[in-house]
């Protein structure tokens, strides 16, 4: 069985530790800043020419308060990793982002059946005791 990062050699990776407190900066321009790098990184890894059996540059990442806590998240919610990440304990945030080959799948067809919209009916159990009905 091949390794499962055997995949990576020839694509790029980015494997980063960014310091969250860097001197004369905001916190939060800290965090705008790591969030930016990685967009860089994504789009200057989806420019890159794909080779003629790959559709598509997919990407792993992992982000954590160091490389060995850091957990599996998908590409779209990165940044909101980072941002937990960042209210942990600790002072640095680990991100890794690994360009992988992507390859599209059919969805598979479904035959919908036909179906017929619910019936309304008026039973005991759906009014409602107090629908303007004065009880004396």
């Amino acid at each position: 069985m091949l390794d499962k990062w055997a995949q990576y050699v020839e694509m790029g990776e980015m494997r980063k530790t960014f310091p969250l407190d860097a001197s004369g900066h905001k916190p939060a321009r800290v965090i705008e800043s790591i969030k930016n790098d990685i967009r860089k990184y994504v789009k200057r890894e989806r420019r890159k020419d794909l080779p003629e059996t790959v559709d598509f540059w997919d990407f792993d990442c992992r982000v954590g308060v160091d490389a060995e806590s850091a957990e599996g998240v998908h590409l779209a919610v990165i940044n909101a990793a980072i941002d937990t990440a960042s209210q942990a304990e600790g002072t640095t945030v680990y991100v890794e982002v690994l360009t992988k080959q992507g390859f599209r799948t059919s969805k598979p067809r479904e035959i919908a059946p036909s179906i017929s919209p619910p019936e309304k009916t008026d039973s005991v159990e759906d009014a409602d005791p107090n629908d303007g009905t004065d009880a004396e």
